[in-house]
């Protein structure tokens, strides 16, 4: 039996307890973790206002002494992986192996942000005035609401704060209310084992009339969000009352494009990867495979007998794949899968709830392939929070261009071939922030996870990622 923490706000350097509201299913036995709070308006103007105060010493502090601040994180949190990856794997359905890994890949992002505490720079450039200089200072932001997903609550949480606090922000956290108590609990860690300013991190537990509260408030300087293209629209909608900046990084419906000079054994596994990790609640999986007609029959089968070969159990077991978050998000994937049905794909593989003894409880969907999909059904072109892959067969890597780009979306793409000309011209003419050449996915820190069109306008690694935490002040030296 996983150890909940105490489900309370941490405002100004003080836990705040409330009325349990929300209950925090397990979502691979339906049972009941906890209740939380929900902060009302009067509390998350206190957590903004609180966060204002520290912000203004923190700004002030150099660079260096914030990355040690910044190291110290990352090692309170290096100290306790598979304490924060069971809670993580109790409310998320990770597999254990899965939930300790996305606890164990922030640290990389501490070391990373920490070195930012000397490149943070601006510049002097040419006046047209003789005897004046003309500075280009980068300032921070002020007060950062960071609202977190519950796909990945850990990674997400540490990629806004460290960047934030770097750039000397101070941070309001809203976990969702699906996926809180990971959070919580590096909270009470960091509360427990670290001197930071009090008002410096705070967090407030709720839904999503917090988050319309912290968006709205005058308080806030900046959100910084990750979820679904339609909650980030309401966001921009929202900050546009008092034109707060917003970081969005919203939905994707990723194309694998397989050619027919593809390596299809590593194609096969890859994209497998990418399609089934978290059960398929991921914004960059592969939600579409677009396969050269030459080897689209060799592909599928293998695809196929490679997803029927998976191990569904319960998370602790360290299966393949756990279950999805909520029965909503199950039935969702359902539908899909029904609807592409009703429009003439064929089930492959899976295509159902699973049940018998194994799986009475949970929210279970099996990995599901779909064969004599349209490029045009709601299947390709939509976003599937689950673990399903239609197969689409192509004529030429162009064509597989044209149906991948025909999405709104435009967050992650793959491409495989082992031709270097079609890797380079196709890579120029997908429409996606971030395409993936012969691998599976996962972005690195140092890079720029970005969406292009509906799947936002966000980025919170990488050199551009932490530079949008601060704002530029013109600065002009008249010394004639």
């Amino acid at each position: 039996m996983v150890e909940t923490p105490k489900a309370s706000h941490y405002i100004d350097g003080a836990w705040r307890t409330g009325t349990p509201a929300v209950d925090v299913l397990n979502p691979a036995t339906e049972e009941s973790l906890t209740k939380i709070p929900s902060a009302d308006e009067e509390l998350v103007e206190e957590a903004l206002t609180a966060a204002q105060t520290a912000q203004a010493e923190w700004g002030a502090t150099p660079g260096v002494e914030r990355a040690e601040t910044i190291r110290a994180i990352g090692s309170v949190i290096e100290d306790n992986v598979s304490d924060i990856g069971d809670i993580l794997m109790a409310e998320q359905g990770k597999p254990k192996s899965a939930a300790d890994g996305e606890v164990t890949g922030t640290l990389t992002l501490a070391d990373y942000a920490a070195g930012w505490g000397r490149r943070i720079e601006g510049d002097i450039v040419p006046s047209d005035n003789r005897e004046e200089q003309i500075q280009l200072q980068r300032h921070p932001m002020g007060v950062i609401a960071a609202i977190i997903p519950w796909n990945y609550p850990i990674a997400v949480l540490m990629r806004k704060i460290l960047p934030a606090l770097i750039a000397g922000n101070a941070v309001v956290v809203k976990p969702s209310s699906t996926t809180p108590l990971s959070t919580v609990r590096v909270f009470e860690l960091l509360d427990e084992e670290l001197d930071l300013p009090d008002g410096l991190l705070n967090l407030v537990l709720g839904g999503s009339d917090v988050g319309d509260a912290l968006v709205t408030s005058p308080h806030t300087d900046m959100v910084t969000m990750t979820g679904s293209t339609r909650v980030g629209k309401e966001i921009m909608e929202a900050a546009a009352q008092n034109l707060t900046p917003v970081s969005l990084e919203l939905g994707g419906k990723a194309p694998a494009i397989v050619a027919a000079d593809a390596d299809i054994d590593a194609a096969v596994e890859d994209i497998l990867t990418a399609r089934i990790t978290n059960a398929g609640q991921v914004c960059t999986c592969a939600e579409r495979v677009f396969v050269h007609e030459d080897v689209a029959e060799e592909f599928t089968e293998k695809y196929v007998a490679a997803t029927d070969a998976l191990e569904l159990g319960p998370p602790e077991s360290d299966p393949d794949m756990g279950p999805q978050v909520t029965q909503g998000e199950l039935d969702w994937t359902h539908s899909s899968v029904e609807s592409a049905v009703e429009s003439g794909a064929t089930v492959l593989s899976g295509g159902e709830p699973l049940g018998g003894s194994d799986f009475e409880t949970g929210f279970w969907y099996a990995p599901t392939v779909l064969g004599d999909v349209d490029p045009a059904m709601d299947v390709v072109e939509e976003e599937v929070f689950g673990p399903v892959t239609p197969i689409v067969t192509v004529e030429s890597v162009d064509q597989a261009v044209e149906y991948a780009n025909r999405s709104r979306y435009g967050l992650s793409s793959y491409v495989f071939t082992e031709d270097y000309q079609t890797a380079m011209k196709t890579v120029d003419a997908l429409d996606y922030g971030e395409t993936y050449v012969n691998r599976t996915l996962g972005e690195a820190w140092q890079g720029h996870h970005i969406g292009w069109n509906e799947s936002g306008m966000g980025g919170d690694d990488g050199k551009y990622g932490v530079l949008k935490y601060t704002q530029i002040k013109s600065v002009y030296h008249d010394y004639s």
